[in-house]
């Protein structure tokens, strides 16, 4: 199933999230990554707002990801949603 353009928008503006949060505390991606128990590599792309590199889909994270990435990010997420929507410019 192709992706949408909503699709896209919305993992470059969780990525955007997630790199201003990270970046507010400080942190590398490699330390987020380690202490939410995901590869660097996983992280750096959702960042981009990429499944996987080769394919350049959008990223589509578990739930259970996202939860360890807003404990280590100091943040809940419903707020790291909230700010997905807000930041995104396609998402009404």
């Amino acid at each position: 199933m192709p992706e949408s353009a909503i699709e896209r928008e919305l993992a470059r503006a969780l990525g955007r999230k997630l790199a201003e949060l990270r970046l507010e505390r400080g942190l590398t991606q490699e330390i987020v990554a380690q202490s939410a128990g995901i590869s660097r590599n996983h992280y750096q792309l959702l960042e981009y707002g990429l499944g996987k590199r080769s394919d350049r889909k959008p990223a589509n994270p578990r739930l259970s990801t996202l939860v360890a990435l807003s404990e280590v990010l100091g943040t809940t997420v419903p707020e790291l949603i909230d700010a997905v929507f807000a930041g995104s410019t396609d998402a009404e």
